[in-house]
Formats: C-alpha cells, sequence, structure tokens
C-alpha cells in the first residue's frame, strides 16, 4: 500500500486529473438526475418519456453505469428533467 491520499475516490482510480474531473461531473449529473427521479415517484418508463431515452437508459442511470454515460448525454438529460446545470470554473487552491 502507498500510502498516498486523494482529494476524492475520482482521482485515486483515473489516470489523469482531466478524466478525475470528468467523472466527478458526470457522478454529480447522474447523482441529480437519480434524485430527481426519485422525488417525483417516476417509474422508469415515465421517466424515459420525459428524458427522451429508452427504459433501459433509465435503468443504466438509476444503477449508476458511469461508463455509459457521457457529459453532453447528463446534461441533456438533466434540462429535460427540468434540471438546470451551471458549471463553475476554478483557479486550484
Amino acid at each position: 500500500m502507498s500510502g498516498e491520499q486523494y482529494e476524492s475516490v475520482w482521482d485515486a482510480i483515473e489516470d489523469s486529473p482531466a478524466e478525475a474531473e470528468n467523472m466527478r461531473l458526470r457522478a454529480a449529473l447522474m447523482r441529480a438526475l437519480t434524485e430527481r427521479i426519485v422525488r417525483l415517484g417516476l417509474t422508469q418508463s415515465r421517466a424515459a418519456e420525459l428524458l427522451g431515452v429508452t427504459q433501459p437508459r433509465v435503468s443504466d442511470l438509476m444503477r449508476g453505469k458511469i461508463d455509459l454515460f457521457g457529459l453532453d448525454t447528463l446534461v441533456s438529460m438533466a434540462a429535460a428533467a427540468g434540471l438546470h446545470v451551471e458549471l463553475t470554473i476554478l483557479e486550484p487552491a
């Protein structure tokens, strides 16, 4: 064991800071979408209609299959779900 410390799990498992940041953003969008679907009490079929995707795609989302979703797709799904997505860019600490 190396004893290295990371800010997030993504920093630990991804090969580059860019890949880690991409995964961090995708995870946040997936979490927000999943919470929205649950909060609205939607079935996967109804959520699929709302998001403009298939029911199996919603199933993949709800099961956290992050590798199957790109940022563009998740942003589009979030907008379709009535969520407002903002991007904040910060200088390194």
